[in-house]
């Protein structure tokens, strides 16, 4: 099972964009939709799928969040026919922030939201192996600026298996004056790399919970450990979800929690759903009491 999981929040569309991207990329499927009635969203659809291989979730839950380019995903590509067909795939009906030309890191590389607001960079890498697809991007500004660099030794730091990778800082005489700050840094948790970076533009955006990441949690112990070393924000505590320090979303949840959502025992769902809407940090043993009650 994949540990982190990156999960989506949409208004209506969950199950329309998971058609979409598993339609663009090799290696994907929708593996399981599921309906949970009565949440302070009314009804919610939430819908888990495998893109290129990597485990993706997502949510129709309302119209309370709105993607912003601050996490992204990035799009490793071998071939320059490939960085064309995902570009004019996911950018359709979108809105570009970057248009897909030459830089100096890439040939080809250009960065748009797609119809449904999620970010996508789509950059070609020629000669490389490429050993993840698609890569969550986290993008430190306004009053994140220069984080980047800090977030990674933390995010490192509280996950066993982790490391960082590698820094590319900007040059002193950067013209946005963004000098030693980073550019592009690499990390990786538990598997999966993950890229931060600085930009000292002012974007205007914050951190919300339309991309959060899913930990998945073998035990109490563990959904322990990982709410004490992540959780900053109380009053975002609901539902098995947080805020970090820098204000990134992240879900706590035992690593069956799919499992106990699918049932096609609508009772048994219902009495799931209602135990975990009352809590904060999940209680994996209460859970459990819920889905067996007759």
């Amino acid at each position: 099972m994949q540990k982190i999981v990156p999960h989506f929040w949409y208004d209506k569309e969950a199950g329309e964009a998971a058609e979409l991207y598993t339609s663009v990329f090799e290696q994907s499927s929708i593996d399981s939709k599921t309906k949970i009635y009565d949440t302070p969203s009314g009804t919610a659809e939430t819908v888990t799928m495998t893109i290129a291989g990597q485990s993706f979730m997502s949510i129709s839950a309302g119209p309370f969040f709105k993607f912003t380019p601050l996490i992204s995903l990035q799009v490793m590509c071998s071939t320059l026919v490939e960085v064309n067909r995902l570009w004019q795939q996911l950018s359709k009906g979108g809105n570009v922030l970057m248009p897909l030309e030459a830089y100096p890191f890439s040939e080809k590389y250009g960065w748009t939201e797609d119809k449904y607001g999620l970010s996508w960079q789509i950059i070609y890498l020629p000669d490389q192996p490429i050993a993840q697809k698609i890569t969550p991007s986290i993008l430190f500004t306004d009053e994140q600026y220069g984080k980047a660099k800090a977030a990674m030794e933390f995010y490192t730091s509280v996950f066993p298996n982790a490391a960082i990778d590698g820094f590319d800082y900007y040059a002193e005489d950067d013209p946005q004056g963004q000098g030693g700050k980073v550019q592009y840094g690499l990390f990786n948790l538990e598997g999966q790399n993950f890229v931060a970076m600085d930009s000292g533009i002012t974007h205007d955006y914050k951190f919300n919970e339309s991309v959060s990441f899913i930990v998945n949690c073998e035990t109490q112990e563990e959904i322990d450990y990982y709410w004490d070393k992540l959780s900053y924000v109380p009053e975002a505590e609901q539902c098995g979800w947080l805020k970090d320090k820098f204000g990134v979303s992240w879900q706590i949840v035992p690593a069956n929690m799919n499992e106990l959502m699918s049932t096609k025992d609508t009772e048994q769902l219902n009495r799931v759903t209602q135990a975990f809407l009352k809590m904060k940090k999940f209680d994996i043993a209460e859970l459990k009491r819920a889905s067996k009650e007759e």
